[in-house]
């Protein structure tokens, strides 16, 4: 597809920066680019880290932007998520920051859909509904495709952050006011970074909107990064440890911001402890016996406030009798 040759120069202040990390992709980082590229707001710059692919993605993304000004590649050696997507933060002149990841797509109204939610609500954080692609297969992507607006003031929005309602930890989807990320960065170790950080951008908004109309496709396929979160049979010892470290780091963040919430982080780190049980158990993972013991032995010793808190769900009930009595 040929693209009109555009500045953003020309058009005043950048309303948006969209970043896109690219590593090994290309076969799928075309489709990502042009649905950035058929926006039907145009004020934006394109910040595409090209994070030492091997493969001719970083080519791609710089034939790209000798067609369209908006476009600025940054080629690096390597670095995990985390570390590309600060690369693309330190340059970001907009307003507002998107992500989109190199193997997934947006609509065309994606920007201007979450920029006019932000702006009309005054809000630090907008979010839309998402689907999901997975062989050949487009299919709504559970409770995250609604068609209701929601404004929230910080302790509403992390409830729902929390409890995993409206929308889920992933930066894509969302659109977020750039003095947010001098809140923190993105953790430049590790392989997961949304479930490290994106809450603490949604503990320092002050207001968020959500609107679930789907704007947003996420591509499912065999190289997904998180296909060991989203696949439980694939789970590991690694990946279990940096998800139960992120929990309770981010229990520690919110019991320091917003203390009225502490009771539900700490029932939602044993949820999510209990849920991994359950999963080990389930696909008969043998590889996960450290993590499976040192969960058991944390929800043994916060039992009592874990059972009475008032937040367990039936099932999790049922979960701590079959697995944990």
């Amino acid at each position: 597809m040929e693209w009109e040759k555009r500045s953003v120069e020309s058009m005043g202040i950048t309303k948006i920066s969209v970043i896109m990390l690219t590593y090994n992709r290309e076969a799928f980082v075309p489709r990502a680019i042009e649905s950035v590229l058929a926006q039907t707001l145009i004020d934006f710059e394109f910040i595409i880290i090209d994070n030492g692919s091997t493969d001719s993605s970083g080519k791609i993304a710089d034939d790209y932007s000798k067609k369209d000004s908006r476009i600025r590649v940054i080629h690096r050696t390597g670095g995990n998520i985390g570390s590309g997507r600060n690369a693309g933060l330190d340059i970001a002149s907009g307003d507002y920051i998107a992500f989109i990841d190199d193997d997934d797509y947006c609509e065309t109204d994606f920007l201007e859909f979450l920029y006019n939610l932000a702006k009309t609500h005054n809000a630090d954080i907008a979010t839309c509904g998402s689907r999901k692609e997975e062989n050949g297969n487009v299919s709504p992507n559970g409770i995250y495709e609604y068609d209701e607006l929601h404004i929230m003031s910080t302790e509403t929005a992390m409830e729902n952050f929390i409890w995993r309602k409206l929308y889920n930890c992933a930066m894509p989807t969302k659109m977020v006011r750039r003095d947010l990320f001098n809140k923190g960065t993105f953790l430049e170790t590790g392989k997961y970074d949304d479930v490290s950080t994106t809450y603490k951008y949604f503990v320092n908004a002050k207001r968020v909107v959500a609107y679930g109309l789907p704007k947003y496709t996420f591509y499912r396929h065999d190289g997904n990064n998180s296909n060991a979160a989203t696949k439980h049979h694939l789970l590991n010892s690694e990946q279990l440890f940096e998800y139960l470290k992120a929990y309770n780091e981010r229990t520690l963040y919110i019991a320091e911001h917003l203390p009225s919430l502490i009771p539900l982080a700490r029932y939602s780190e044993w949820s999510y402890m209990l849920s991994m049980i359950e999963k080990i158990n389930k696909f008969k993972l043998t590889n996960c016996n450290e993590p499976l013991e040192f969960m058991k032995k944390e929800i043994h010793k916060n039992l009592d406030e874990f059972l009475g808190g008032g937040f367990i769900l039936k099932f999790e009930k049922e979960w701590v009798s079959r697995y944990l009595l």
